[in-house]
C-alpha cells in the first residue's frame, strides 16, 4: 500500500489553485515500495525501480558505420588520390586476424570490427577498385565512418535512472548491453467505479431519465495508458451508506480509489461527505475550468500505517477527462515512483477570440489547422459544454490559458497540449 500524510490539514480556501495542489501530492504522497523482476518484453511502460549501470561498454568494440574500405588514415595523402592495397575483408560478426599494415585497406561491413591500426573508413561509393587495389580520395578527417567503443554508453556509467517509465527505446537500450529482466515498482492498483441514480451500464436497459456510463471507459482506459492495474467497481447509486462502505472496502486492497460524479455541492451528491465519513479529504475545489469539483484525499487501508489515496472527479466527462490530466495523472505517476513528467505545452496561435475569468486555469477544446505562414492555428470546438463527448472526439487536444489571463484575442499565443500527451 501507499503511504500518504494524514495530517488535519485541508485546504479551506475558496478555489486551490493547480500549482498548489502539484505540490501537495508532491509532498503528502510517497511511492509505493514493493518492486517485482520483469522480463525485457514486459517491461514497456513499468517504473524503473532502481538506476541501471551499463555492465559494458556501448558499442563493446570499435566498429564501422558503412560499408566500405577500412584505412590507416596516415598512409593517405592530404591532396591527391591514395592507391592501397585490399589485404582482407570484414564483415559483421566477424573479426581481424591481424592488424592492418602500412599501405593496405580492408573490406569491411557495417557492424565489423576494425582491424587493429585502422582508424578511417571510406564509404564504398566513394572510391573505385581496380584490380586487388582501392583509389581513395582525398579530403576525408581522420576517424570518419568509425564509431568508437563506448560512444554510445561507457561501462559504469549511469544509462537509465530510477524513476524513467520504460519507453521502446529505454528497453531497447537494456537489451542492447544484455540484461534480460529489470527491476520496476510493482503497478498502481486503482479501483474505480462511477457514482449517481441517473448512471447506467451500456447494453442494459435505459429508463428515460438515465445515461449511459461512459467515465469508467474513458478512465479506464486513461488508467491502462499510464500503467495502472485497475479494478472496475461498477456503478454506485447515491446512497451516502453504500458509498462510505464501498470506498472504505476499496481503500483495503488498492493504491488509489477513484471516482466520478456526487463531488458537487447538490443534495445528491454524497460522495464527499462519504470520504469524510471514512478518511479526510485534502481539498475538494480547484481553481480550473472544467472540472472545477473534484476531490482528494486519504483513506486508511487495511493495515496500520497504510492508506489509499482518494480522489472524486465530476461527473460530466470532459470535465472528468481535464481533471484526470491535471490531478489523477501526477498522482499516478507519484504513487508509481516515476520521475515527474511535467506537461509541455506547445505554442499555437488562436483563431478565434477568447474571454474568461481571473484566477483560474482554463482549458479550451481545440483542432489545430495549418496556418497561411506555415504554422498552426488552434480553432475551437463549438460546443463547450462539459458533458459533450464529441468535443474531445472532433479535436486535436486542449489549449491552455493561464490563471491571469482573462481576454484573448485571434493571433494570440498559447500553450497546447495534445490528448496523445495528457492521456500518458
Amino acid at each position: 500500500m501507499a503511504q500518504l500524510t494524514d495530517d488535519c490539514f485541508a485546504f479551506s480556501g475558496p478555489l486551490l489553485p493547480v500549482a498548489d495542489m502539484e505540490r501537495m501530492i508532491a509532498e503528502r504522497v510517497a511511492p509505493i515500495a514493493e518492486t517485482e523482476g520483469v522480463p525485457l518484453l514486459a517491461a514497456r511502460g513499468r517504473v524503473l525501480a532502481a538506476a541501471i549501470t551499463a555492465p559494458l561498454d556501448l558499442p563493446p568494440f570499435d566498429n564501422s558505420a558503412v560499408d566500405g574500405y577500412a584505412v590507416r588514415h596516415g598512409d593517405l595523402d592530404a591532396k591527391a588520390e591514395t592507391r592501397l592495397a585490399i589485404a582482407g575483408r570484414l564483415t559483421a560478426g566477424s573479426a581481424a586476424r591481424q592488424p592492418i599494415a602500412p599501405g593496405q585497406a580492408i573490406r569491411i561491413f557495417t557492424g565489423a570490427p576494425m582491424p587493429a591500426g585502422a582508424d578511417t573508413v571510406f564509404m564504398q561509393e566513394d572510391v573505385r577498385v581496380e584490380g586487388g587495389a582501392v583509389v581513395v580520395p582525398a579530403g576525408l578527417k581522420p576517424g570518419s565512418n568509425r564509431r568508437l567503443a563506448g560512444e554510445d554508453v561507457r561501462k559504469g556509467a549511469t544509462m537509465l535512472p530510477a524513476g524513467r517509465r520504460l519507453a521502446a527505446q529505454d528497453v531497447a537500450l537494456a537489451a542492447a548491453v544484455g540484461l534480460t529482466r529489470l527491476t520496476v515498482r510493482r503497478r498502481v492498483r486503482v479501483a474505480l467505479f462511477s457514482t449517481g441514480d441517473e448512471i447506467v451500464e451500456p447494453g442494459s436497459p435505459r429508463p428515460d431519465a438515465a445515461l449511459y456510463d461512459a467515465n469508467r471507459y474513458l478512465l479506464t482506459g486513461m488508467l491502462e495508458r499510464l500503467g495502472a492495474q485497475v479494478t472496475d467497481l461498477g456503478i454506485l447509486k447515491d446512497d451516502p451508506t453504500a458509498l462510505a462502505v464501498a470506498i472504505r472496502s476499496a481503500a483495503q486492497n488498492h493504491d488509489l480509489v477513484l471516482t466520478s460524479g456526487g463531488v458537487s455541492t447538490g443534495e445528491a451528491d454524497h460522495v464527499r461527505d462519504a470520504v469524510e465519513k471514512v478518511g479526510r479529504l485534502w481539498f475538494w475545489r480547484v481553481a480550473i475550468k472544467p472540472g472545477r469539483p473534484v476531490a482528494m484525499g486519504v483513506v486508511p487501508g487495511a493495515s496500520p500505517g497504510t492508506s489509499a489515496a482518494f480522489v472524486g472527479l465530476p461527473g460530466n466527462p470532459v470535465a472528468a477527462f481535464v481533471t484526470f490530466a491535471r490531478v489523477v495523472r501526477p498522482l499516478l505517476l507519484r504513487l508509481g515512483g516515476a520521475a515527474p513528467e511535467p506537461l509541455t505545452a506547445l505554442p499555437v496561435r488562436l483563431a478565434f477570440a477568447y474571454k474568461k475569468k481571473q484566477g483560474r486555469r482554463e482549458y479550451v477544446r481545440v483542432a489545430l489547422r495549418p496556418s497561411a505562414d506555415g504554422g498552426f492555428e488552434a480553432v475551437k470546438h463549438p460546443q463547450e459544454g462539459a458533458g459533450v463527448i464529441s468535443s474531445l472526439t472532433e479535436t486535436d487536444g486542449l489549449a491552455e490559458l493561464a490563471e491571469d489571463t482573462t481576454t484573448l484575442e485571434p493571433g494570440a499565443t498559447v500553450g497546447f497540449l495534445s490528448y496523445s500527451t495528457l492521456m500518458g
